[in-house]
């Protein structure tokens, strides 16, 4: 076809099209207040970065998990632990009240989801999982699996006695596995030794793939994985009401230097700024923002792979709002007179 019968067709497609007027390249959820609570130590397997979000009215939000920028096929994944000037010796440890164990709780031909007893951990295991007829008591940790031709990719763990939770993208085709990196916590923060979030009951529903939480304290929530592909994982948390007094949630995570971290820099979209600032994340004081990156810019030798965590859409209703990923709705077409 001639370039200028090209041209044509092209002017005539685009007269024919609605106009659609020009759009934010993001919505605004509301802010919610950033503290940096992170302190520095020389134990690279204790969690030092502590980030906590608080804003009464937040009922919904997403937290994402997204490869870091510099993830490439032949990279080195390191995910050897690193006990360097490390002591737990003062840390507590219970005794579960069942024998270490690993049992399936739920199996169907997408989705695997894995329940483990350890033979001590730091809380006592007081919390009942739940999934349809099945109940289980004492169980340490439950992890999410996802199905694929070639095996399955775990890509969401639940620590239910202390409510810590990790996530990561699928892993790209072209890559073996990636580390699981930070932490976050979500419901009403206590702190006991450390952070953490006491859950009475996990209720898990295989048909949303979402767990939902009944807290000690009081209220529950729903954590959903809301979408999962090889760039990022996103999933929705809804609380049954806003959290005061305290954190709604909090990132977690490990920092000693800039070449050994899970986690190294932050950028907050700030209430009304004209745009985002960026810090190291021990550097970083607080804010108040509706968007937050937490992530790294360059490798670590320690969980080299392991992803950036995003927290945003932040809502005071029944849903966050639309994500910053996700295209606009079109707008209706206006007929001609």
């Amino acid at each position: 076809m001639p370039l200028y019968v090209r041209l044509i067709a092209t002017a005539l497609l685009l007269m024919a099209a609605p106009l659609m007027p020009a759009r934010a390249a993001s919505l605004d959820g509301l802010a919610v207040d950033v503290v940096n609570e992170s302190e520095p130590v020389l134990c690279a397997e204790k969690d030092n970065v502590a980030v906590s979000f608080s804003n009464k009215n937040v009922r919904a939000f997403r937290i994402e998990a997204a490869h870091p920028v510099y993830l490439t096929p032949d990279m080195r994944a390191n995910v050897e632990a690193d006990w360097t000037a490390c002591d737990m010796a003062s840390d507590p440890s219970y005794a579960p009240p069942n024998p270490p164990k690993m049992v399936t709780l739920y199996e169907d031909t997408k989705l695997w989801v894995v329940g483990f007893t350890y033979p001590s951990f730091w809380r006592p295991a007081v919390t009942t999982v739940r999934i349809g007829d099945h109940v289980e008591s004492g169980l340490h940790l439950l992890q999410v699996w996802l199905k694929r031709d070639d095996g399955a990719e775990e890509v969401l763990v639940l620590y239910p006695q202390d409510g810590y939770w990790r996530a990561r993208p699928l892993t790209p085709s072209s890559m073996r596995n990636t580390a699981y990196g930070s932490s976050f916590i979500v419901g009403p923060i206590e702190h006991d030794g450390r952070p953490l979030v006491k859950i009475k009951e996990v209720t898990f529903d295989p048909a949303m793939r979402a767990f939902n939480l009944e807290f000690e304290k009081g209220g529950s929530a729903s954590v959903r994985i809301a979408s999962i592909d090889a760039n990022r994982q996103a999933i929705d948390v809804v609380f049954d009401h806003g959290i005061s007094g305290g954190p709604f949630a909090m990132l977690r995570s490990m920092y000693i230097t800039e070449f050994n971290n899970d986690t190294a820099r932050i950028a907050v979209r700030e209430q009304g700024a004209k745009g985002w600032r960026e810090d190291n994340i021990m550097k970083f004081d607080h804010a108040r923002a509706t968007d937050i990156w937490i992530g790294r810019l360059v490798p670590s030798q320690h969980n080299t792979t392991s992803p950036d965590v995003v927290f945003n859409s932040f809502s005071d209703g029944p849903t966050p709002k639309r994500p910053k990923s996700e295209p606009p709705p079109p707008l209706p077409v206006t007929k001609a007179e």
